[in-house]
Order: C-alpha cells, then sequence, then structure tokens
C-alpha cells in the first residue's frame, strides 16, 4: 500500500510571520492522525491570505507533490482578506458544493454565526481541495461530517485508498468497493 500525501495548509496573516501559533493545522493533521488506518504523509504549510500564494500552494501541493487531498484551515470568512475559497476556485476544474453545504449546516447546529463561513472543495486533476474554517473545534466538527465521503471520493480520482479506523470514522464506500 503506498503512502498517500495530503496538503494541510493554514492561510493565517499573523501565523505566517510567526507572530500567532499555528493551531488550525496541528488540529487538522491530529484529526486525520485519529482517522486514518492507511499510511499517509502530511505536508504542512503556513501561508498568508494572499489569494496568488493561496492558488500557487495549492497547486504546487497537487501538481508537484502529488497530494491525492488538500485541506486548508481559515481565509474563509466575509473579511476582505479572507480569499481561500476564491483561490481555490480558481485553481479547481470543478467545484464540490456538497461540501460546504454540509460544514455549514453542521456548524450552524453549534454557532449562528456560521452562515458567514465560506468553505468550499472542489477537484484539481485527481485531487480533492477542502476549505474548512480557522477555530479548531470547528475543523474537527467539520471533518467529522464530510470526511466519511472523503475515501471514496479519491476512490474515483484514481487515487490512494484511505482507510480509516471504523471505532473513529466509518467511511463509506458502495459494497465491494
Amino acid at each position: 500500500m503506498s503512502t498517500a500525501k495530503i496538503g494541510i495548509v493554514t492561510v493565517s496573516d499573523r501565523a505566517s510571520r510567526g507572530e500567532y501559533e499555528d493551531r488550525g493545522g496541528p488540529a487538522i493533521q491530529a484529526t486525520l492522525d485519529d482517522y486514518l488506518t492507511s499510511p499517509w504523509e502530511p505536508v504542512a504549510r503556513v501561508i498568508p491570505d494572499e489569494r496568488a500564494e493561496i492558488e500557487a500552494t495549492l497547486c504546487a501541493l497537487v501538481d508537484d507533490v502529488g497530494c491525492c487531498l488538500v485541506v486548508t484551515t481559515g481565509g474563509t470568512g466575509p473579511s476582505a482578506r479572507d480569499v481561500t475559497p476564491e483561490a481555490t476556485e480558481a485553481v479547481c476544474d470543478r467545484m464540490m458544493p456538497g461540501f460546504g453545504e454540509l460544514m455549514r449546516a453542521i456548524s450552524l447546529q453549534v454557532v449562528p454565526t456560521a452562515i458567514l463561513s465560506r468553505q468550499t472543495a472542489g477537484l484539481r486533476g485527481s485531487s480533492l481541495l477542502i476549505n474548512l474554517p480557522g477555530k479548531p473545534s470547528a475543523i474537527r466538527e467539520c471533518l467529522d461530517a464530510v470526511f466519511p465521503a472523503v475515501p471514496y471520493c479519491i476512490d474515483l480520482m484514481n487515487g490512494p485508498r484511505l482507510e480509516t479506523d471504523p471505532a473513529v470514522l466509518q467511511a463509506f464506500r458502495p459494497k465491494g468497493k
């Protein structure tokens, strides 16, 4: 079984300058460590809220590094510097709006301001890109909601097989897959 490469991108001006501890990227990695039983390698980046840099980072992780999945945190709110969804859409071949819809629905059960979040997901080549909010607890809530579909999505794009620990999270695959 080959080792899957998974990009983890924290989009934050302050964290990229070292003024603020990156808590989002480590929260994503810890969650994926809990979920995945198949071999995987995190490829982490901490970058500023600059659209061109976000686009270049996403493209490099998919095209050059070969990540089958790239998960971002931060930059999904309504402020002028929050441009992660626009950068993601710009580099994707096709969008997967169901991810953002489900994440907002789950988050709305916790906080009424979840409607202000603009997280999304899309496909670039044979890779899935998912934007998550910046708050670590929201990262886990959102991943718990959408990750059951992620391994099968990657299967459908001929990516590496991601196996999950069924005691933690049950990935959905049609019978016989």
